[in-house]
């Protein structure tokens, strides 16, 4: 007979066989829940103490070698004109220990010859794949490594060795203090500043002895970061001695320009961006890219090292009293025009005189020329600076 159905409504009766049924399956739930646990808790790393492995340091994970190698150090080459040190066993010590202060490898000395002042040198460095080159010396030394790396992506640092020093005291770094200025070059920042180009005509041009291979003077084109010129400051420059420059520093051009004061004046025609050609008469024409020069004065007060332009100055005073008339313009900074002296900008400029005359790229004597032409490459050179110029874009 069929066991009828409950009627709805009704309760079903749990027994105690299934009440005990189902907490043993609850119970062995819980146990697997924490035994899971214990397991993946015992996969996690301790904190505090007890016996554990560190963590690597994060430098460990960047290796070029095997497993927990230190990354290597950074590399500096200092192109060192060795004619300017009593004891290069000294300098090397002395360059050496700032840069072990400041986790760099020991820094690699490339030395100057008289038959290439820097070219081939910094051309080496640059091969080598440093991170850094630094110019110890004059500014022909700063000249010439600062050629070769234009457009290369590879920092120059600026190290006081000079009677000069023009473009590091343009660009505010330290002239007095070598392992300051290294300093300043290790761990400075990115200043992009311009290369000035210059090309003489092929003709007109007379190469000096010792120039040498390597220079690139046989291309015709050089570059200058400070400032160019032709006439009175050239011959300055070329008759100035080197051994009273070592002795008294800058004040050697003293001599040396009163012997050239009252040299002839000559003709000079220019064109500023292919523009309308201007005739002057004139004893001396500086084109600069930066403004100040020798002793500290600001020859042209609008000039920046990296605002893409040529400013351009033609004196031509007659007497004491028109000299006088220029030096006072020169120091109250007028850019009023007068028949003594005249002002240009521009992004490049060619200049033809009725008479040869000496031609000088950063205090380097190239050769003589009626004709050049000069041009501005903006930003092409990156100086390890202090602190980047206000309002540069860049800049790091």
């Amino acid at each position: 007979m069929r066991a009828a159905l409950p009627p709805c409504g009704t309760f079903h009766v749990v027994s105690w066989a299934e009440i005990w049924t189902w907490a043993g399956i609850g119970v062995a739930v819980l146990f697997a829940a924490v035994g899971l646990y214990l397991v993946l808790s015992s996969r996690r790393p301790r904190r505090g103490g007890g016996a554990h492995r560190a963590r690597p340091a994060r430098d460990s994970f960047r290796t070029d070698g095997g497993e927990g190698e230190a990354p290597p150090r950074k590399e500096v080459a200092v192109v060192v004109n060795p004619t300017k040190f009593e004891d290069m066993g000294e300098i090397e010590r002395r360059l050496g220990a700032v840069c072990d202060d400041h986790g760099w490898a020991e820094p690699v000395l490339l030395e100057t010859t008289e038959n290439d002042v820097g070219f081939g040198q910094t051309r080496e460095a640059v091969e080598r794949g440093v991170d850094l080159v630094c110019a110890l010396g004059g500014d022909g030394t700063v000249r010439a490594v600062a050629q070769e790396l234009v457009g290369t992506g590879v920092p120059l640092g600026l190290l006081p060795g000079g009677t000069g020093n023009l473009l590091a005291r343009n660009l505010e770094l330290p002239v007095d203090s070598l392992e300051r200025a290294l300093e300043v070059a290790l761990t400075g920042r990115n200043r992009h500043v311009d290369a000035a180009w210059m090309t003489l005509d092929p003709a007109d041009l007379e190469l000096e002895e010792g120039v040498g291979e390597g220079s690139s003077a046989g291309e015709r084109r050089h570059a200058f970061f400070v400032m160019a010129g032709l006439g009175l400051d050239a011959a300055i420059m070329d008759s100035t001695s080197e051994q009273l420059k070592n002795r008294i520093g800058w004040g050697a051009y003293v001599p040396a320009g009163f012997k050239h004061f009252l040299r002839d004046r000559f003709k000079v025609t220019l064109s500023v961006e292919g523009g309308e050609e201007e005739t002057e008469r004139a004893r001396t024409l500086v084109i600069g890219n930066c403004g100040k020069i020798t002793g500290g004065i600001d020859l042209m007060p609008d000039a920046e090292p990296d605002d893409g332009t040529l400013d351009i100055v033609v004196l031509a005073p007659r007497g004491l009293a028109a000299w006088v008339s220029v030096a006072g313009r020169v120091i109250t900074k007028s850019g009023r025009r007068t028949t003594h002296m005249s002002r240009y900008r521009g992004t490049s400029v060619r200049v033809s005189v009725d008479d040869p005359q000496r031609v000088q790229v950063d205090g380097d004597i190239i050769g003589e020329a009626r004709r050049l032409a000069c041009e501005v490459q903006p930003r092409a050179l990156i100086v390890r600076s202090q602190t980047p110029r206000k309002g540069s874009n860049g800049d790091s």
